[in-house]
């Protein structure tokens, strides 16, 4: 009896979920760890199980005010990137000139570059202009990587797109502004929010770039790096660790889905 070849052999399914295995038994160890009595060090298995960190992590005024300063610029940085990305990709996607592929690389070289660099580069220029510390300079810092994702998504609508669509709109009487609003931004309409959704997830838990821009300011994953290295309550870390699984993994899954809609054959 012949074997169907559209299914994948033993090899490679154990492969895949071995490779699953090793991405998820970490994440599956910080949920463990969030109902853990012992609040010192990380025993495995716990030696009992509780949920009294949560109502701990819930009246600490630190990770409230650290959760809010984060959501804060992961709710900015993305629309700043929204718009920067969307009117680059526009002006890139269809037009040629000469420098365009240079002037491309230059967009997505943000989230090339180790995030350290990026971070060392902006904290010289915030040191060169005497731009103080503020949420501001965090946002900025998050909108040079969100750029990317943004711009990645909707050039790769923008170049998907039919351009008779827009010349359609142009020869039945549409102006430019018709033509934006009634024809460019449905095309791109789940590809920006893929873009904005992801970009919110990546801004939420960055941590290098925040590092050298943030100056005294504490965002959650600043927190959760200091709280790593006190002896007690380490269990509470685990529990806003759950919570920014939660919050990052909703925005990546509906991103996901957002773009997987959009693929030929679904």
């Amino acid at each position: 009896m012949r074997s169907d070849p559209s299914r994948p052999g033993w090899g490679l399914r154990a492969a895949t979920w071995g490779a699953v295995l090793f991405l998820h038994i970490p994440l599956a160890l910080i949920i463990l760890y969030a109902f853990s009595a012992e609040d010192k060090s990380y025993v495995f298995p716990p030696p009992a199980l509780t949920t009294q960190w949560f109502a701990v992590a819930w009246e600490r005024e630190d990770v409230w005010a650290a959760i809010g300063l984060s959501l804060r610029v992961a709710a900015l940085a993305p629309a700043v990137a929204m718009v920067l990305g969307t009117l680059a990709a526009a002006g890139l996607a269809r037009t040629r000139f000469f420098g365009r592929d240079a002037v491309s690389l230059l967009l997505i070289l943000p989230i090339a570059l180790p995030g350290v660099i990026t971070g060392i580069a902006l904290r010289s220029a915030y040191s060169t202009l005497e731009i103080p510390f503020s949420y501001w300079t965090i946002v900025i810092g998050h909108a040079t990587f969100c750029v990317v994702v943004v711009y990645n998504n909707a050039v790769a609508r923008l170049r998907r797109t039919s351009p008779s669509l827009i010349e359609a709109s142009m020869d039945l009487g549409a102006d430019t502004f018709q033509t934006i609003r009634h024809v460019i931004l449905p095309q791109l309409g789940s590809a920006l929010l893929a873009g904005g959704l992801l970009a919110f997830a990546l801004s939420f838990d960055e941590v290098i770039v925040t590092t050298f821009t943030a100056g005294q300011q504490t965002t959650l994953p600043i927190w959760m790096l200091q709280e790593l290295i006190r002896p007690r309550q380490r269990p509470v870390t685990n529990v806003v660790a759950v919570v920014v699984i939660a919050l990052t993994f909703l925005p990546i899954l509906a991103a996901y889905y957002l773009t997987r809609a959009d693929e030929p054959g679904r």
